[in-house]
């Protein structure tokens, strides 16, 4: 089946009317001027999207600086109380020397006393020896002479 070329001249020119009919095409100007109406709304709706994200961006700057300067505030807490801890620990360290210190010299006191003990003992030791054997003597010779 073919077509006449009248019958194509006929579909030529009427086919624009046919499809500004069903509104699948329309004419040109009007159909350009939509095109760049709708391309300067989207243009428009980028440009917003973009200030948005833009608006985001600096809102989540701001968050990480505030989030910066709270570590940075909780770091020099830590480091405040590392300080204060050190010191107490050196304080601590401190007490602890000068219970060493105290006890060693308790120490020295007790050995002193026991040696001063022991010479005592030696010497009560020494003279009872004596004096047993200075009585035992005297009993013996009291005996012999004793008729």
């Amino acid at each position: 089946m073919s077509l006449a070329a009248e019958d194509i001249d006929y579909i030529k020119t009427h086919i624009g009317e046919w499809l500004a009919e069903v509104s699948l095409g329309k004419p040109p100007v009007v159909y350009e001027i939509e095109l760049r109406e709708r391309m300067l709304r989207v243009e428009e709706e980028l440009k917003h999207q973009r200030e948005l994200m833009k608006q985001g961006f600096d809102a989540m700057e701001k968050r990480f600086e505030a989030m910066d300067k709270r570590f940075e505030a909780m770091d020099k807490r830590f480091e405040d109380m590392q300080k204060q801890m050190d010191k107490r620990f050196e304080a601590v360290e401190k007490r602890f020397e000068a219970m060493d210190k105290r006890f060693e010299a308790v120490q020295q006191q007790m050995d002193q006393r026991f040696l001063d003990l022991n010479k005592r003992l030696d010497r009560f030791m020494l003279w009872s020896l004596g004096l047993t054997l200075s009585a035992s003597g005297l009993v013996i010779a009291a005996l012999k002479l004793w008729p």
